[in-house]
């Protein structure tokens, strides 16, 4: 049996990692500013994360969510704290995705409306619902079409008052920052007007933190530092360091019933094992402070580097969430990065190089890529 040809491999295989760095069978180190796309929040094989899970799996990795589990409440507690979110209630899943679809199902049984309001370029998932709200035709299959999905312009709040009017629409699903899409800013501004319009409407604002969130724009949430509070917040990547985990924080304005949602694997012994492993290196080793910190520093040296290279049309991002948009091509530059470099970087389209690491790298490790990013863009 072959595998299914999804995707298009680089000709290398880390076998382990450590802290911001990944290394192959014959030793080579890389620097990991992907992070396997913003999932590896606090680093690999971080030592007290490998102890929890591996305790755990060793006392119970998964029974039936038909008994109790007090991993659960012990991670909802933690997560609500951590947060912000203390007074929300939270339903777990396995991924973004599936969180997502949870959320616009929540929201349709809450206001008993159909229909959706995403943005242009948006990206929540590839499940049917998830892809739908996702402005992609290529990976929507005829199957997933629909009517009760709308795009609006991103920033466009007019069109947001205008379509939201009808009270046709149950949710807006908007990211903190859009990931997939080049990291594309939302805007506070827009965000404040967004929330103010949603409640004017009856509307439930959907805050997806799939890639944004979990302190890497050194806020837990990205929507955070526009001061608003979204009805649902979905969760997934970095909430378990590797390990499959979604979540949604859940608004007490919503009223759960019993049989509206259901999952077998999610909220398992051992993924909530690994949450709260990856909720205790956050907060003792302030991995939040030191995403903004350092992606701070990050940012205002790529800037200054692309006020001296032309090369470099825009940086864009917050904390350690950064887009660079480059003239020529960024899956070029990544591949000279990579195997040049023995750097890992992400990609966003034809031109933007996407930055995502671990929450705790370091100012020297920054340093590090700096350095090789300004000779091969020189060059480039």
């Amino acid at each position: 049996m072959t595998l299914f040809d999804v995707y298009s491999l680089y000709d290398i295989e880390p076998v382990r990692g450590e802290g911001s760095y990944v290394f192959t069978a014959d030793g080579t180190r890389y620097l990991d500013l992907y992070g396997g796309h913003a999932v590896i929040s606090i680093g690999h094989a971080h030592p007290g994360y490998v102890k929890a899970v591996s305790e755990q799996v060793g006392r119970l990795g998964f029974y039936s969510n038909s008994v109790k589990n007090s991993l659960q409440q012990q991670l909802a507690d933690r997560l609500g704290r951590q947060s912000g979110y203390n007074s929300y209630s939270l339903f777990l899943c396995n991924s973004g995705a599936e969180a997502n679809e949870n959320a616009m199902k929540l929201a349709s049984f809450a206001t008993g409306r159909r229909k959706v309001l995403a943005f242009d370029r948006a990206f929540h998932g590839r499940t049917s619902g998830a892809v739908a709200v996702t402005d992609n035709p290529r990976i929507q299959a005829p199957f997933n079409s629909t009517d009760n999905v709308e795009f609006a312009s991103l920033g466009d709040i007019a069109s947001v008052r205008d379509r939201l009017s009808s009270g046709d629409f149950a949710a807006v699903i908007i990211e903190g920052i859009q990931g997939v899409a080049g990291i594309r800013m939302v805007g506070d501004d827009f965000l404040r007007q967004l929330r103010t319009v949603c409640d004017n409407t009856g509307t439930l604002l959907i805050l997806d933190e799939i890639q944004s969130g979990y302190g890497r724009t050194g806020s837990f949430f990205a929507h955070q530092h526009a001061g608003v509070r979204a009805d649902m917040v979905t969760c997934a990547k970095g909430i378990a360091n590797g390990f499959p985990m979604g979540a949604v924080l859940i608004s007490p304005a919503i009223e759960a019933k019993k049989g509206m949602l259901g999952t077998t694997f999610g909220g398992n012994h051992l993924a909530c094992a690994a949450a709260i492993a990856v909720l205790d290196a956050m907060a003792g080793e302030h991995l939040v402070e030191n995403a903004a910190e350092v992606g701070e520093y990050l940012i205002d040296r790529l800037h200054d580097m692309a006020s001296r290279n032309s090369a470099i049309v825009e940086v864009r991002g917050r904390g350690l969430m950064i887009g660079i948009e480059i003239k020529g091509s960024a899956s070029a530059l990544r591949k000279r990065l990579l195997f040049e470099g023995k750097i890992f970087t992400g990609g966003a389209g034809e031109h933007t190089i996407r930055l995502l690491p671990a929450l705790g790298l370091s100012r020297d490790q920054a340093d590090e890529f700096l350095e090789t990013f300004e000779k091969m863009i020189q060059t480039a």
